[in-house]
């Protein structure tokens, strides 16, 4: 079976990390940018939309301006393991506002959280008003981040 990557050409990921790159610009600047005209460029990329390459747009927002300049890597064990404890632990934190990532994890820990916080004094009102008080939770560590080196949404193959 042909991998989904296959079906992109050198155009259609030169305008994914384009996309990537800078969401907001017109049609004509990334056709520009990609080698083309305007309309091939506006048919590719309602292409890749429609094959669902591209899941939508975003802005990207300043934690710090927001109040939580901080983030905090969680990794938890569970209690248990059935489906219904994964999905119910899987509910609660995307419930929670402060919990900006939630992976489902192999190994000694079942989930990895990415999470925003406004220093040690807003991680310990995040941990005893919301993550504690989710049932099931058997073991957390915790670690806070000191800087970004790369943050990106996807990993375009050449």
């Amino acid at each position: 079976m042909e991998s989904e990557s296959h079906r992109l050409d050198r155009i259609d990921r030169r305008i994914l990390r384009e996309l990537q790159r800078d969401g907001r610009q017109s049609n004509a600047q990334l056709a520009e940018a990609v080698g083309l005209t305007p309309s091939p460029c506006w048919q590719r990329t309602r292409r890749l939309e429609t094959l669902g390459f591209i899941r939508g747009y975003a802005a990207l927002l300043d934690q710090r301006l927001l109040g939580a300049a901080e983030t905090v890597i969680l990794e938890i064990a569970l209690d248990h393991h059935d489906d219904a404890a994964l999905e119910a632990f899987g509910r609660a934190m995307v419930a929670i506002p402060e919990v900006l990532e939630v992976w489902l994890t192999t190994g000694e820990y079942d989930y990895f959280l990415k999470v925003a916080v406004n220093g040690t004094a807003g991680y310990e009102e995040f941990l005893r008003t919301k993550l504690y008080r989710v049932p099931g939770i058997r073991h957390s560590r915790s670690s806070f981040t000191l800087r970004c080196l790369k943050q990106t949404s996807a990993a375009v193959p050449d």
